[in-house]
């Protein structure tokens, strides 16, 4: 019984009801101004009143602006779940025009149908009720006699299946709605491009907040726990002023990445790891750090305990500004790995430009203790993954795991995207 009933007292009901007596005195006013209601039938005023009411509806759909306001008003009355499902932007194409020629005629057409019933039904229903002969519409002839006392029990049955007569109207105008005042298949397809495109681009943000920040803090508290413990002046100083120089380049790290944050009003703002500097939405991609900062990095890991062996066999300027960058990215975070969950063991890096790749290589002992507890570590982590999307973002591919005793991350990427 609740689920019979709570459609008939749904708020949602009742507004479309009145989206669609808007049609219907459309179709009024437009029948008392041609061609009238005297001196015809009603099969003569339907003759003449239907041809007047489609070409003045086909001619007002060539407004492109009238796509806009027919989509405004459905938002607002027929209370569709998701407000997208309806376009509220003006008419660019014909087949945009054509679409909202048929929307409005089909609405007319059903407001109007209801129209006529929401009169003559409760009209009905009181003659059921009030009335000794009671005139249902439509011209019916009720049995004469005795049994009178019992017509008034139609009444509520009428106004019932009346209801549900407007509910599923209000669906049905809602449907067409959708079909009609909805985005195209060419719209449909730019906006779920656009929400891919923004996606991405939070995603690059969170990646390049992960890496930076989440080194520096690692790099923070490994110095901070070793100067506690060793109790050296000499020491502490030097770990203070590692952590110094780490949290000011976190922070420059952190500004870049809230000026892109801000950018990010117009569509493709901010650009992908490959932004051309100095395109729109690039941000300052040009300080960003490179291959070529990697042995500052190493200096960082040194002074927090874990000794750093490292190759790079990169020759000057022969890696692209975006491979440089994010191959940066790459090691910075395998080193953070490494400080984070093997402290103390060694680490050897090694970055190897072939004829058509870049060969990316971070590995690290693992300890008897933290190998027994762990495992395999670090599988499946944020870090990870975001290593395997930056390699997969450029064409190429990232592996990690344990082999024979060390932790190996190895990335591969070409040094053209796309080959």
């Amino acid at each position: 019984m609740p689920r019979i009933l709570a459609p008939l007292l749904s708020a949602a009901t009742y507004v479309r009801w009145l989206h669609l007596a808007v049609g219907w005195v459309f179709s009024g006013v437009v029948l008392m101004v041609y061609p009238g209601t005297y001196g015809f039938s009603l099969g003569g005023i339907v003759l003449r009143a239907v041809p007047a009411d489609v070409a003045l509806l086909v001619l007002v759909a060539m407004l492109p602006a009238m796509r806009r306001a027919e989509g405004v008003q459905a938002r607002l009355l027929l209370m569709p779940e998701r407000e997208e499902d309806i376009a509220t932007e003006p008419a660019r194409t014909w087949a945009d025009r054509r679409r909202t020629a048929v929307w409005l005629v089909g609405r007319t057409a059903l407001g109007t149908a209801v129209g006529i019933l929401s009169v003559l039904v409760p009209a009905a229903a009181f003659d059921l009720l009030f009335r000794s002969e009671p005139r249902p519409p439509g011209g019916l002839e009720l049995p004469a006699g005795d049994g009178l006392s019992w017509y008034p029990l139609l009444a509520p049955a009428l106004l019932f299946a009346f209801g549900w007569l407007v509910v599923w109207a209000g669906r049905l105008q809602l449907a067409m709605a959708r079909r009609l005042l909805g985005p195209s298949p060419a719209e449909r397809l730019a906006a779920a491009e656009l929400r891919a495109e923004r996606l991405l681009e939070r995603n690059l943000l969170a990646r390049e907040l992960h890496d930076s920040i989440g080194h520096a803090l690692t790099v923070t508290v490994i110095q901070a726990g070793a100067a506690r413990e060793v109790g050296d002046a000499a020491f502490v100083a030097k770990a203070l002023e590692v952590i110094e120089d780490t949290g000011r380049k976190a922070m420059e790290d952190l500004e870049r990445t809230l000026v892109l944050l801000r950018d990010t009003g117009e569509p493709g703002a901010v650009r992908g790891p490959g932004a051309t500097p100095g395109a729109p939405g690039a941000g300052d991609a040009r300080e960003r750090p490179g291959i070529e900062q990697l042995p500052g990095l190493f200096d960082t890991a040194r002074s927090a305990g874990s000794p750093v062996e490292a190759w790079i066999d990169v020759p000057s300027g022969r890696l692209p500004g975006v491979l440089s960058r994010e191959g940066y990215r790459i090691v910075q975070e395998g080193v953070t790995n490494a400080l984070k969950y093997a402290p103390g063991e060694p680490i050897s890096v090694r970055v190897t430009l072939r004829d058509d790749r870049l060969e990316l290589r971070c590995a690290n002992a693992l300890g008897g203790a933290v190998a027994s507890a762990r495992g395999t570590p670090r599988r499946g982590g944020k870090g990870l993954r975001g290593i395997r999307e930056r390699a997969v973002l450029l064409g190429g591919e990232a592996s990690a795991g344990a082999e024979s005793g060390e932790w190996v991350l190895a990335v591969r990427v070409p040094l053209r995207l796309g080959a």
